[in-house]
C-alpha cells in the first residue's frame, strides 16, 4: 500500500486529514513548533491513535511519519 493509500484510508476511517491529526497531537503535547516534542515514542502516539480512532498500527506509523517530517500528503 502507498504512503498516500494509508492517508486517504485513514481520512475515510476518521474524517481528519493530516493537518488534523497535527493540531490534536500539538494540543496533547506530543509535538511541539511542528516537530516531536522531547521525550516522546512514536508508541505512546500509536496508543493514542489506536485508543481514540482505532486505527491500526501501519496506519498510526503513517501519522507518526508526518508528525516526525518524513512525509508529506
Amino acid at each position: 500500500m502507498s504512503f498516500q493509500a494509508y492517508i486517504d484510508n485513514i481520512r475515510a476511517k476518521t474524517g481528519k486529514g493530516p493537518e488534523d491529526f497535527a493540531r490534536l497531537a500539538s494540543e496533547r503535547g506530543f509535538t511541539r513548533d511542528g516537530k516531536l516534542a522531547p521525550g516522546v515514542k512514536a508508541g505512546a502516539i500509536i496508543d493514542w491513535l489506536k485508543d481514540e480512532f482505532d486505527l491500526g498500527r501501519g496506519h498510526a506509523m503513517a501519522i507518526v511519519a508526518l508528525l516526525k517530517g518524513e512525509k508529506r500528503e
